[in-house]
């Protein structure tokens, strides 16, 4: 759909490629899917956020990212 992501994943590992503070100042919106509590979520204070569990982002993926269209081009 010509959407540019980037993905930090964060588990029993540690976090693995960590999101950037520039990656999150030039961003439109941030989607935690997360069955788990979420470190570091304060540096996405100020950006728009949608928090969803894994098992929605596995089984609707194309509904998920029209909502987030939906939501970010309400600016």
């Amino acid at each position: 759909r010509g959407h540019t992501i980037h993905i930090e994943t964060q588990g029993t590992v540690g976090v693995e490629d960590e999101l950037t503070p520039e990656q999150i100042k030039n961003a439109d919106v941030a989607i935690i899917a997360a069955d788990i509590q979420v470190s570091g979520k304060d540096r996405f204070k100020g950006l728009k956020t949608i928090d969803v569990p894994t098992d929605l982002v596995i089984k609707s993926p194309h509904k998920l990212i029209e909502k987030v269209e939906q939501i970010v081009n309400k600016k």
